[in-house]
């Protein structure tokens, strides 16, 4: 089948690379002149582990191709998939969706034969609605079908989730859009992934309402970390214990600063928002916004602490290791890292910092923070070291180094990736999240 994939940020060009892999013939597609310019030199605009080599194979093979041409993008396609932005929108918080219609407009005006428009931006219920009304506006005399199929990728294992996916959900209303999305993930149902058929806006409602319950799980957790600490419980053996529980599962159960990343936090907004257009409160998921927006500077307290509180802070130095808001990736968005960063610099700490993929898109983001080449540089004379993701090279640090180079042996551990009792053991004074 001929795919096009309309945006090639971090959902379509992946999307776009395993659709390919499966023996589709993809085109994507950007406005980005240079994007498309460096993908076609095998320059990736995201950071995202295994997709370099990907593009590079399907490109080889001439299955993967890029393009800034719409028009001639999408001639002759059977599934034209809308991949474009729908960040949260100043002012009010509602997803932002003028990409998506503009895309959608341009599909209208372009479209040269039968197919199904696929929305796979994350999109509030009815916006399929929008998108198939615009089509039928633009005088368009092709048959089309508007389907939602939602993307559930993490960031960091992207391709190993496109490929092995838990489920695959496909919104459509009629015959036509099921068929060929059918045949569109046919290599995926061999493999007898389960495929979820549902009517539109009820997969549309199924992203948020999955990200808004890992948003729950790991604000709930959180929380229980810091009734851990004032009881003397330990929330890695609460979470182990709860988690053993089929019910509830083991996954997002790991407590930290906080949530953070592309979907998570501009998508339990917009399912507030959509609540509030239907008059239907969602006040879980507005405790767990709130809590979570709290939580992140909380963690830049917990450092403050660590190093005689608030008042004894200036002049101080901080080394953070880690900026994204996971490791494997270097999206920045939302990550608790800047309110952490934040926090010190408000109390005048000098805060150096190490992130093995993030530091050029943290740099506008943090001007005060100084830049490091390597964790040990970020160490040198800190009064305390500040572990915000947990990136691997993190996890086997030289801690004799670490305590010959730091000013002093003070460690803040915000992902609970030591054990407490090797660390007093090394002579650290150790502080983490949850644990007596």
């Amino acid at each position: 089948m001929k795919i096009a994939m309309v945006g090639s940020g971090y959902v379509g060009l992946v999307s776009g690379a395993c659709f390919a892999d499966f023996g589709h013939d993809v085109v994507c597609i950007d406005k980005d002149r240079g994007k498309i310019d460096r993908l076609r030199d095998g320059i990736m605009p995201i950071y995202e582990p295994g997709l370099d080599k990907l593009v590079e194979s399907n490109v080889a093979t001439g299955r993967l191709t890029f393009s800034t041409d719409l028009a001639d993008a999408i001639a002759g396609a059977h599934a034209i998939f809308i991949a474009v932005g729908t960040p949260s929108r100043r002012g009010d918080g509602h997803a932002d969706l003028s990409f998506v219609y503009a895309v959608a407009e341009e599909i209208g005006a372009a479209l040269t034969n039968d197919c199904v428009v696929v929305t796979k931006s994350t999109v509030p219920v009815g916006t399929g609605d929008e998108v198939e009304r615009i089509i039928a506006a633009s005088g368009c005399s092709h048959k089309v079908a508007v389907v939602s199929n939602p993307e559930f990728l993490r960031e960091g294992a992207a391709i190993g989730d496109f490929k092995r996916p838990d489920r695959i959900v496909i919104g459509a209303e009629e015959d036509f859009g099921r068929e060929v999305m059918s045949e569109v993930y046919r290599p995926l149902f061999l493999n007898e992934s389960p495929i979820l058929f549902t009517n539109r806006r009820t997969s549309e409602l199924i992203k948020y309402a999955a990200n808004a319950f890992l948003a729950t799980k790991i604000t709930f957790i959180n929380e229980m970390a810091d009734l851990c600490e004032k009881v003397g419980a330990d929330v890695q053996d609460v979470s182990r214990g709860i988690g053993m529980d089929n019910r509830i599962g083991r996954k997002f159960l790991h407590a930290g600063p906080g949530y953070g990343g592309s979907c998570f936090p501009k998508d339990t907004l917009a399912l507030l928002k959509t609540a509030e257009d239907y008059d239907s409160p969602t006040r879980i998921v507005e405790a767990v916004v709130k809590v979570n927006e709290s939580r992140k500077r909380a963690m830049g307290r917990k450092v403050l602490d660590a190093i005689g509180g608030h008042d004894e802070a200036r002049g101080k130095k901080v080394a953070l290791l880690g900026l994204t808001f996971k490791p494997n990736t270097d999206d920045m968005r939302d990550s608790p890292s800047i309110a952490v960063a934040q926090t010190l610099t408000d109390a005048g700490v000098e805060v150096a910092a190490y992130d093995p993929e993030g530091m050029e898109l943290a740099a506008p983001l943090m001007p005060d923070v100084i830049m490091c080449s390597d964790p040990y540089q970020a160490i040198e004379s800190a009064d305390a070291v500040a572990i915000v993701t947990e990136w691997d090279a993190f996890r086997a640090l030289d801690l004799d180094r670490v305590k010959s180079l730091a000013e002093a042996p003070i460690m803040v551990d915000l992902r609970n990736i030591y054990r407490p009792d090797d660390m007093r053991d090394r002579g650290f004074e150790y502080h983490s999240i949850g644990r007596p």
